[in-house]
């Protein structure tokens, strides 16, 4: 007998020590606390603890933007509601084969009357790159078009597996980032592995830790998808 199961799909990349995320930016400094060789003395004999400490930016990783990353006064980490975070209906988009680096909103119109209060996910690719020196350039992005869409589509997230939702490469202005997160649209950057989710049907999770004050942070993103178990 064949039972419908939920199979879940990695989305994140893993975070290491030293790892470049996005050129500039301090890589990740992991370093003990407390070894397990130092913890002995404190426990019972052999009972040992290691404790350990990360420094990192918030852009590591996959990682989620909140308003409060674009605005003052916007909502940060802490504020973010879990029904905006957690088991999203997935769209994903596999546009692999794009004609331009600027994805226009005639990649999304087709299902569009269908995205509100979706994870709208776009499968370029790109992450192929990730950790290396081409990942930077030529990278693919959300054209202004395509934002005021799924501003208009009233979705709840936007996700892409690219350098940034924004292009990098032109002018300092970051018209994705200010409308998306104006209206409480949430941005996740740098997933990896969309291609093994189909193209609806499935849920969406990115959840950060709940700090004050904090714009963006790593999260553990996934995709939870239909699946037979014999």
């Amino acid at each position: 007998m064949t039972v419908a199961r939920a199979r879940l799909i990695d989305l994140s990349h893993t975070i290491r020590a030293g790892l470049v995320t996005y050129p500039g930016l301090p890589a990740p400094v992991i370093e003990p606390f407390l070894t397990r060789a130092a913890s002995r003395s404190a426990y019972a004999p052999g009972t040992e603890f290691t404790m350990d400490v990360i420094t990192l930016i918030g852009n590591t990783g996959t990682y989620l933007d909140s308003p409060y990353h674009r605005y003052e006064g916007g909502t940060d980490l802490a504020g973010l509601d879990l029904d905006t975070l957690v088991d999203l209906p997935a769209e994903v988009f596999h546009l692999t084969d794009a004609a331009a680096r600027g994805i226009p909103a005639a990649a999304f119109a087709e299902r569009g009357s269908g995205l509100a209060g979706s994870a709208v996910l776009i499968h370029t690719g790109w992450d192929r790159h990730f950790g290396t020196p081409e990942y930077r350039a030529g990278a693919p992005f959300l054209a202004e078009d395509a934002v005021g869409f799924l501003v208009g589509a009233g979705v709840a997230l936007v996700g892409i597996d690219s350098l940034n939702i924004d292009d990098t490469e032109g002018s300092g202005e970051r018209p994705a980032h200010s409308a998306l997160l104006a209206a409480g649209i949430h941005v996740v950057e740098h997933l990896t592995g969309l291609g093994d989710v189909p193209a609806s049907g499935g849920t969406f999770s990115a959840v950060p830790p709940k700090i004050e004050g904090f714009g963006t942070f790593p999260v553990r993103a996934f995709a939870r998808v239909p699946g037979p178990v014999g």
